[in-house]
């Protein structure tokens, strides 16, 4: 993610937009952890007020959750079966992680449930 500070779009809408871009592509799932306000603002070069209205807006409209101290988070808007299947992936891989299974062994695990 990106911004430009010489484009007629305020900083706030490029970030907005992009996050949003991101869950509709599918490259931001459902339970992704989103960086913290200070960790984005820094990495764009914009005020961490920019990325906290950002994360304010988004949650009020439905795209993320902030859980406090476990960060903002993508939320499933829609309740369609795409975007379960998208947290309880979230949920394998974060449980795979723990239990210290490789990512190589992890996905086999589920090509073999999914019979592939």
């Amino acid at each position: 993610m990106k911004v430009d500070p010489e484009s007629g779009v305020t900083l706030y809408e490029q970030v907005r937009t992009q996050i949003i871009e991101q869950i509709e592509s599918g490259d931001l799932i459902v339970g992704a952890k989103l960086p913290t306000v200070r960790q984005l603002a820094s990495e764009l070069g914009v005020a961490p007020y920019t990325v906290a209205r950002v994360y304010r807006i988004l949650e009020n409209d439905g795209f993320v959750e902030t859980r406090g101290r476990n960060g903002t988070v993508i939320s499933g808007t829609k309740g369609t079966a795409e975007e379960s299947l998208q947290a309880a992936a979230s949920a394998y891989a974060v449980r795979a992680t723990e239990l210290g299974v490789p990512s190589s062994d992890a996905l086999r695990f589920a090509q073999s449930a999914l019979g592939l």
